[in-house]
């Protein structure tokens, strides 16, 4: 039956056949299973270390009768008090009675008599076996060993899946035969979806070998199934958002040389551990990083079973909104925002692994790819910025408190800059030919724009927004556009949103709307800058030019505000300095509006001569290239 079951998949999919051929043995199923079992066997017995038996405490949770001794002791100690109240009245003139005073130190004596023991009786002596709460001792007995597999099920899949899947290719790269399944008939999709599913085979088995305890336990501790089945669904599709990026990185990091599954699965396990912990211990999610928040499923299991991270009445998630859209209100509605934040994801990583796959020299994605693909972020960037709460209190914290539009964009501004800034660094490095291939566009394709034809109808001009192997300038500068464009948008609308007081646009009143939108447009030019140093650098003859290109540009882009602060040169004594930095806008506040434009002529200026400087780099090769073309024949 079971090698009928693998032929029926080797029709539907033969690199999934391929993979479960050679996992499917006998001795890995027994190991994945018999792993399984032992550590469901060992998860299971490890809390009967509590079990109430004969010697189980008074105190203990399972004690029938340590509320009610509780309940005393509380009642003990407030008599206590108000006794002793009483005496302290009587003690001294003018309302001194012996007699009340006797009596009272009397009742005193009694009281604390009966509240020792009591406290005797409740830590000194072991609970009536009849007294035992046995049946809430094993809900909360099966609700550890659920939440106990629920939280190994998300370290194993993500973790070990993540390693075993890039280990994978990394040996397949090194054997020769990942070039044999590029040049086979199957789609690279085909062959991707199979080792999705065939490589972290003894992964599932383990997984699937413990889903009836996990069933089981679950529905013993009164978790709804509905909130089971909801976690498995988005449990599945972050795997297929971790897996699919996982094989990306294994396309594209040939170069470090076997080491790329530890630093991919240790990178994957430090974001769960930080995802984990924020879980646990913090709760905000109206911020624009929530996207990446929900990236892990910890949020959504605290969500679900509020036990896991005992943090309860916690319900962070009901306020979570994408666009204003009340989204958590209901479960399903959270459910769809995980799983379009997982859609997002994937879809782009498959868009990159279908072109990545049969030409691994080609870049992950094609300048008009990016242009969607800067969109797409822009949009969950900006709904997860965008979400209703009462936010302003001014001018009194925690009073009188509403919602005020300004003040939620520009307490994330921080966070949309930082998103944005690693966002443009990774497109320099992905939209950036090498020599070789602006060798080859120089060659056939450029030249210089005649009199009688259109800029915008040019050749050059459509090679540089569409082209794979021309340079990388004007895909970057449409791409900084999308991005810059709402920020500028609300710069300017930003007064008309304020309904009650402008305080929440301090800051933009003290630099005014005009140095704004300035201090946005020098973050333009310096990031085109940039792209200019890497791309002249990626016309270097070193084969290494790529790790001196990448190289060159962190170094101009941070070094530069590190050494400033370094030497105590901050922007509200020398603002001019900033603004030649990766975040001018820390030197416009301090800076005239004439000194702003300037600096922005400057860079101007700056980048011209290095356009100049590029493009004479690419006639000069293209020309080379043609010379040695013509010698050849």
């Amino acid at each position: 039956m079971m090698l009928n079951l693998i032929d029926k998949i080797g029709n539907w999919n033969p690199q999934l056949f391929r993979e479960l051929k050679g996992r499917l043995k006998v001795f890995n199923i027994v190991i994945a299973v018999g792993l399984s079992l032992l550590g469901q066997l060992g998860t299971f017995i490890y809390q009967f270390a509590d079990y109430p038996g004969a010697k189980y405490s008074m105190s203990g949770t399972y004690c029938n009768l340590a509320p009610g001794y509780r309940e005393r002791l509380n009642i003990l100690s407030q008599l206590i008090t108000q006794v002793q109240q009483k005496i302290n009245t009587y003690s001294g003139q003018p309302n001194f009675d012996k007699v009340k005073l006797q009596a009272l130190k009397t009742q005193l004596a009694s009281f604390q008599t009966e509240q020792t023991n009591i406290n005797r009786n409740l830590y000194e002596t072991y609970c009536p076996t009849a007294q035992i709460n046995f049946t809430l001792w094993w809900r909360d007995h099966w609700e550890y060993i659920f939440l106990t597999l629920t939280v190994v099920f998300v370290f194993i899949l993500l973790v070990a899946g993540t390693y075993l899947l890039i280990n994978n290719l990394a040996q397949e790269e090194r054997r020769g035969t990942l070039n044999f399944l590029r040049l086979t008939p199957q789609s690279e999709m085909s062959i991707l979806i199979g080792k999705m599913l065939g490589v972290p085979i003894v992964i599932y088995l383990i997984v699937f070998a413990a889903l009836p305890l996990h069933l089981l336990s679950g529905l013993s501790a009164k978790i709804a199934l509905s909130h089971i089945l909801i976690f498995d669904i988005l449990l599945v599709g972050c795997c297929a958002f971790f897996y699919s990026y996982a094989l990306l990185f294994g396309l594209i990091s040939r170069w470090f040389s076997g080491f790329q599954p530890w630093l991919a699965s240790g990178a994957v396990l430090l974001f769960l551990f930080t995802t984990f912990n924020l879980a646990s211990y913090s709760s905000d999610s109206i911020n624009t990083a929530t996207w990446l928040r929900i990236l892990s499923p910890f949020d959504m299991m605290g969500y679900l079973f509020s036990n896991v991270f005992r943090k309860y009445g916690d319900r962070s998630l009901d306020e979570l909104q994408f666009f204003y859209l009340p989204l958590g209100k209901s479960l399903v509605g959270l459910l769809a925002l995980h799983l379009f934040n997982y859609s997002v994801g994937i879809y782009w990583a498959w868009q990159a692994l279908q072109r990545r796959f049969r030409n691994p020299e080609t870049a992950v994605l094609s300048k008009g790819q990016s242009y969607f693909f800067v969109g797409c972020c822009q949009f969950i960037f900006w709904g997860f910025t965008l979400q209703y709460a009462n936010n302003s209190c001014y001018p009194y914290y925690g009073r009188n408190c509403y919602y005020d539009v300004n003040h939620q964009i520009g307490e994330n501004l921080v966070l949309l800059i930082l998103f944005n800034v690693a966002l443009v660094f990774a497109l320099m490095i992905v939209l950036s030919p090498h020599r070789q291939q602006i060798q080859d566009w120089s060659r056939y394709s450029y030249y210089e724009v005649s009199n009688q034809q259109k800029f915008w109808r040019s050749s050059w001009l459509k090679d540089g927004i569409w082209g794979e192997k021309s340079p990388s300038l004007i895909a970057i500068a449409i791409n900084l556009l999308i991005i810059v464009t709402p920020v500028v948008i609300w710069i300017i609308i930003a007064p008309a949103l304020n309904f009650r007081n402008s305080n929440a646009l301090g800051w933009m009143n003290e630099i005014g709307r005009m140095k704004a939108v300035l201090s946005v447009a020098l973050f333009v030019s310096m990031a085109m800058i940039y792209a200019a140093i890497l791309q002249t650098m990626l016309m270097l003859k070193n084969p290494q030019r790529g790790i001196w290109g990448v190289g060159t540009m962190a170094l101009v882009m941070f070094l530069p505000p590190a050494i400033l602060g370094l030497c105590s040169i901050y922007p509200e004594n020398y603002p001019s300095v900033w603004l030649f930095s990766t975040f001018p806008w820390a030197g416009v506040k301090d800076s005239a509006t004439i000194t702003v434009f300037m600096s922005l002529l400057a860079e101007l200026m700056v980048l011209g001569l290095l356009n100049f400087h590029l493009n004479k780099q690419i006639k000069l090769a293209g020309e080379s290239a043609s010379k040695a073309l013509l010698a050849g024949r």
